[in-house]
């Protein structure tokens, strides 16, 4: 994976719990003043899949949008604590498995959107097994990617995609402790963008909260047992959007 330029800039904010993170910065091959990052006031998580709060996190405001060509890569990146941004230590640590999805909401303005217009998903990184007699714990997972890739995965931009204004909203799901509902934890951040081109596809999404259920297979789930499959919570991966394999994601 090629990065060359930062393309949002790290706020601080409170250090939290040991293994909890935030998606702190998107990636492109030109740099942008500025950010265009809803960053979340802390690194803790969201547990209530009914609240507002599942959107884009509670956050601070993003200062401006970025500029994203349809059919490019963006690169999201994730740690613990803002200040350490080293491949020494876990992007998200503590065991905190799970999947890591991309979702996009076409809105007016980027800048003043609450997040309560459909989101569709354009990338996933979920879950496969290690062996035929692994545990989930020990299985691939999207996570266990972003620790790999030093806290960043590549997010391809439709190609097809409607110019406009979208919310790209980041999301990890942490199971270690998922086995009774609420135990969930969802780590999100929002990016305010802008996409050019020519396309002319706006795919229909699912509104949050409304997506998720507390009790969805891949919400509610015991990872410490041998897993047959992974359903992944929420929509499809839309057409022209990507599935990437879990352990294979570099």
């Amino acid at each position: 994976m090629t990065r060359v330029a930062v393309f949002t800039s790290i706020a601080a904010f409170a250090a939290g719990a040991v293994g909890h993170a935030t998606f702190q910065d998107l990636w492109l091959t030109r740099h942008y003043e500025g950010t265009c990052a809803r960053l979340p006031t802390s690194n803790s998580p969201v547990t209530d899949v009914t609240s507002d709060d599942i959107r884009c996190n509670i956050h601070s405001a993003a200062t401006s949008k970025c500029s994203v060509p349809a059919g490019v890569n963006v690169t999201i990146e994730m740690h613990q604590q803002p200040g350490d941004r080293s491949c020494t230590n876990e992007a998200i640590g503590g065991a905190h498995y799970g999947p890591v999805m991309v979702y996009l909401s076409s809105v007016t303005d980027a800048s003043t959107a609450d997040g309560s217009a459909p989101f569709f998903k354009i990338y996933e990184d979920t879950w496969a097994p290690a062996s035929s007699t692994s545990q989930g714990s020990d299985d691939y997972w999207g996570t266990k990617d972003l620790n790999t890739n030093c806290g960043k995965l590549d997010v391809p931009i439709p190609a097809d995609l409607a110019a406009g204004d979208y919310l790209l909203r980041a999301e990890a799901i942490a199971l270690h402790t998922a086995s009774s509902v609420g135990g969930a934890q969802f780590y999100v951040t929002c990016f305010q963008i802008s996409v050019q081109g020519d396309g002319s596809v706006k795919p229909e999404g699912v509104v949050f909260p409304g997506a998720y259920k507390a009790t969805d297979r891949g919400i509610e789930i015991n990872i410490y047992q041998h897993l047959s499959e992974y359903v992944a919570p929420g929509p499809d991966v839309v057409s022209g959007g990507t599935t990437a394999v879990a352990g294979k994601a570099v």
